[in-house]
């Protein structure tokens, strides 16, 4: 975990990223590939879990996912990291690089793909 200064939105050099996961999520999920739609959606997480309101969005996917492949794993899972995921990046405590299922230990650290540490180097944020 680690601390950073308060922050509420996303920078606008970051947003096209989390959005171009976000949207690759829905292509893929909508062509049947739940591998790869579950992969940017955690993309996505790592991308946007420092903004209490991506953070968030990106919790709410998960949960709608668990939901349309009928996993109560990742249902149960989700529902504390939705509740408390958006506080925990308000308050700026949040795990760096945790792909946010809830296959993974919810406070866990992990490292991050050398394709997203490059994201955040070409939007001028500092990991």
């Amino acid at each position: 975990m680690y601390d950073m200064k308060f922050y509420t939105s996303m920078p606008s050099d970051l947003a096209p990223y989390f959005n171009e996961a976000l949207e690759s999520y829905r292509m893929e999920f909508a062509a049947g590939h739940l591998g790869k739609a579950w992969k940017h959606l955690e993309n996505a997480h790592i991308i946007g879990q420092r903004y209490p309101y991506s953070h968030s969005s990106v919790h709410w996917k998960m949960l709608l996912f668990g939901i349309r492949i009928k996993s109560k794993k990742e249902i149960i899972g989700q529902i504390p990291r939705l509740v408390f995921g958006g506080v925990k990046s308000f308050v700026g405590k949040v795990p760096l690089g945790n792909p946010g299922g809830a296959n993974v230990p919810a406070l866990k650290s992990f490292p991050i793909e050398k394709s997203l540490q490059e994201i955040f180097k070409k939007s001028g944020v500092n990991l």
